[in-house]
């Protein structure tokens, strides 16, 4: 009975939340922050990333339009990959009697972890083209899938 009644509580919690957690939900939301998007249907700052596995490697596709590849910085510590991006532009306008001066700052950090052992470090490599910074981890010779092997029987 006890259980049935924690389960209701909880369901009851979902569906009408108390009046501290509405506020707090409320205030907790960048309303007025318009920057706070990169005019994606998810609304994140975040890129969305394609994470791709075929016989030789792992490929890391990271949508970044508008980015030069010297925005970027790739890392790998331990099985740690490291991705961020920061890009800065400043405009300046004067005309007869008014100044117009805009800026705007763009940043992200992403991070994944490697499974151990399956990826040759020294051979990854990345190259950014039309939007899309990707990444290729060549695996180990030991982690490749090898074709099948036919074995006589005697």
């Amino acid at each position: 009975m006890e259980d049935l009644v924690m389960k209701l509580a909880r369901v009851s919690d979902r569906l009408f939340p108390t009046f501290p957690s509405f506020i707090d939900n409320f205030f907790s939301k960048d309303l007025m922050d318009w920057n706070n998007s990169n005019f994606s249907n998810t609304n994140s700052t975040i890129p969305a990333v394609n994470i791709k596995e075929n016989d030789e490697s792992f490929i890391i596709e990271v949508a970044a339009p508008g980015m030069v590849k010297e925005n970027f910085e790739v890392n790998l510590e331990g099985d740690l990959l490291m991705i961020s991006s920061e890009r800065k532009d400043e405009k300046e306008e004067h005309e007869n009697d008014y100044s117009r001066r805009e800026f705007s700052y763009q940043s992200f950090h992403r991070s994944f972890t490697i499974p151990e052992g399956s990826v040759d470090g020294d051979k990854i490599h990345a190259k950014y083209n039309d939007g899309i910074l990707m990444i290729t981890l060549p695996k180990k010779e030991q982690v490749k899938i090898k074709p099948a092997k036919r074995i006589d029987i005697m």
